[in-house]
């Protein structure tokens, strides 16, 4: 609720970001790198007020018996809170992805015709607990000429108040203008339905957290959707895959913090493997506290590693330290059943066999396959020169790694020299 006790318009925030949006692109690509410094600064600067404001949304959430998933995503680390910081730095330093020119695929007669990298305009990002993420999200729009709205859940309210007015305190600082960073709050009375359907203004709807919740905002949205993907990510054990490997790619694809956005949870074995290798497996996870489930045939041959797993349960992320086993017949089935069930944005196989690769990498209809790697993300990897929000399996506006590319979009320029 505003100040005089009037909710705001549905359309106050958009609009507001849109105006914005129209002067983010014509600035220069310093300016707006020198904003992302200036909010990597003042977060730095207001860490103790921040991770004060998220102890107190971690306290109303106990009491109000929020999962604990939830209070895990939401718990704001000095760790995690650095890592945002770090990655708002890096961003800075990274060089402008916009107005970046590129050759048309074709040309008109008497003229030049090419394309320019350019912003979307609007996006909003609607997200559960992960305070930091708003932050992180800024430093993407900013750097790409883009307008934000953050939405995220009434469990983490606090902590996205204090973050959201650091970082505008900041961007009003460099003069940049205002409205380029607008904090959206359940408690304003306004719906999340009220936020994505106002397409005129917004360009582009990222949502962020479980299932569920994608799954809403994808229902509800009339603007386009980046839908993001997490967990339920398949492993398939060849005869030839050698144990280490897959315990390995496991327990490293589970390393992610605080979001285990590719985590394998479903382990396909060759039903020509030696089994013997799966008991070594069960009790090194055990140890490390996994939940250990399997299919009927597997359950059978080891009752005291393995509990039965649900139908319901293949096609769904646990989002915790759960694994579950089945046998397949040969690495075909293995491919339909992770192209029927797999989350599709990241899987992988462990084998020996070059062509039991190459069937993998081909047949499997995910955004990413990993062959004897793990698909642990990150969003500030040590190697390359890119950052990521996040991971998406649609087909439609992007797929794969959310990078900074990712929130262009192209403007195509004809330069005509017609002589009259």
């Amino acid at each position: 609720m505003q100040a005089n006790g009037i909710a705001p318009h549905p359309t106050d925030l958009p609009l507001r970001a849109y105006q914005a949006s129209l002067i983010l692109e014509t600035t220069k690509g310093i300016d707006r790198s020198r904003g992302v410094q200036a909010m990597a600064q003042a977060l730095s600067k207001s860490f103790d007020d921040i991770l004060e404001a998220n102890t107190l949304d971690l306290e109303a959430s106990r009491e109000m018996a929020v999962p604990e998933l939830i209070l895990d995503w939401l718990k704001l680390t000095p760790e995690r809170l650095q890592i945002a910081i770090d990655v708002l730095r890096r961003i800075g330093e990274l060089s402008d992805p916009l107005r970046r020119v590129m050759n048309a695929s074709y040309q008109l007669d008497h003229s030049q015709t090419y394309c320019q990298l350019m912003p979307l305009g609007v996006i909003a990002l609607i997200y559960e607990a992960f305070p930091e993420l708003g932050a992180i999200a800024a430093g993407f729009c900013l750097k790409t000429g883009n307008s934000l709205i953050l939405r995220g859940g009434s469990e983490a309210s606090q902590s996205n108040i204090a973050i959201a007015k650091v970082l505008q305190e900041a961007l009003d600082e460099v003069g940049l203008p205002p409205g380029c960073l607008e904090l959206s709050l359940p408690e304003q009375g306004s719906s999340i339905q009220d936020l994505v359907t106002q397409d005129r203004y917004i360009n582009l709807v990222i949502p962020y957290g479980r299932q569920t919740l994608v799954h809403k905002v994808t229902q509800l949205s009339t603007s386009p959707i980046l839908r993001s993907a997490m967990g339920n990510c398949y492993l398939y054990w060849s005869a030839t895959g050698s144990l280490d490997m897959v315990r390995w790619v496991i327990l490293d694809s589970h390393a992610s913090v605080p979001d285990p956005v590719n985590a394998i949870e479903k382990v396909l074995i060759d039903s020509s493997a030696k089994l013997s290798s799966l008991s070594t497996l069960c009790k090194n996870l055990k140890e490390k506290g996994f939940k250990l489930r399997g299919d009927s045939e597997l359950v059978a041959q080891f009752p005291e590693q393995l509990t039965l797993a649900a139908e319901s349960e293949w096609n769904q992320p646990y989002l915790n330290k759960s694994i579950t086993f089945k046998l397949v017949n040969s690495l075909a089935d293995g491919i339909a059943w992770i192209n029927q069930y797999s989350s599709g944005h990241a899987d992988c196989i462990v084998t020996e066999s070059y062509q039991e690769s190459r069937q993998f990498a081909l047949g499997v209809d995910s955004a990413s396959v990993y062959i004897n790697s793990s698909p642990q993300f990150s969003r500030n990897p040590k190697r390359g020169d890119g950052v990521f929000l996040g991971m998406s399996n649609q087909k439609g506006y992007r797929r794969g790694i959310i990078s900074l590319e990712t929130l262009t979009t192209l403007k195509q320029v004809v330069q005509g020299n017609v002589q009259f």
